[in-house]
């Protein structure tokens, strides 16, 4: 392919939900390396950046075979920095060398079970629509028309409708953005700061390889999902 592209894979060491949930180990591995391994294992990127604050969190992903070649500045370690921002410094620092990349994959690592195969076919995916941008989505578990905001008459005579209640076969499908995968054109972003511009695209994710882990609950579960697959393919071999 003699397109080029950039893995890059936010991992400040500030959580709060969960103490260093970047580096917290599932079947004695950190959860950053499972993203580190899935960009390996596609065989697509012509480098896979780790943006972090700490350098224990560079030392490890080194060891995973990711690239650290600059730290984190603190003003974009904090729970209110984005991910455009993040995405913004790596590309200048890279500018700074004189490097450059067709295409900008951002993959979050809270995201472990999203695989090389999902980066593959959402790349194919892009190129074949050629668009400028492509985003991970699933389907959501409850439609919209059943989420409600409380207000402070802790009320649901207020809320709900029965006249306005539809079957659940006929309710249209509906998505939400994953945050497993993003993918742009590197120009592109740079003009627009955003994914969502014009030719922007959704890849379908099924919900399992969805999960984003962001509390302990979800990390627990994914912790039983991996071992258990770890546990199946070993006894397959």
């Amino acid at each position: 392919m003699d397109r080029s592209f950039l893995a890059i894979i936010p991992a400040r060491s500030g959580s709060k939900g969960i103490i260093n949930k970047n580096i917290k180990e599932i079947n004695s591995k950190p959860l950053m390396a499972y993203t580190i391994d899935a960009c390996i294992k596609s065989k697509i990127f012509d480098d896979i950046i780790v943006s972090t604050d700490s350098k224990k969190y560079a030392q490890i992903a080194e060891s995973y075979g990711a690239s650290v070649p600059f730290l984190r500045p603190d003003e974009l370690s904090t729970d209110t920095a984005s991910n455009h921002d993040v995405i913004l410094h790596v590309l200048n620092e890279i500018k700074k060398t004189g490097g450059s990349y067709d295409y900008t994959v951002l993959l979050q690592p809270t995201s472990p079970l999203r695989n090389e195969n999902h980066i593959l076919e959402s790349i194919d995916k892009l190129l074949s629509y050629n668009g400028n941008s492509i985003v991970s989505i699933c389907e959501v578990d409850h439609p919209s028309n059943i989420n409600i905001v409380l207000d402070s008459n802790m009320r649901l005579d207020f809320l709900f409708d029965d006249s306005k209640r539809v079957r659940r076969q006929d309710m249209k499908k509906e998505y939400r953005i994953n945050g497993a995968i993003y993918i742009c054109k590197t120009d592109y972003f740079l003009k627009y700061k955003s994914f969502y511009r014009e030719k922007s695209y959704p890849y379908i994710m099924d919900k399992m390889s969805s999960i984003d882990i962001d509390d302990i609950y979800q990390f627990e579960f994914v912790r039983f999902i991996i071992n258990n697959d770890f546990m199946m393919n070993s006894f397959i071999d």
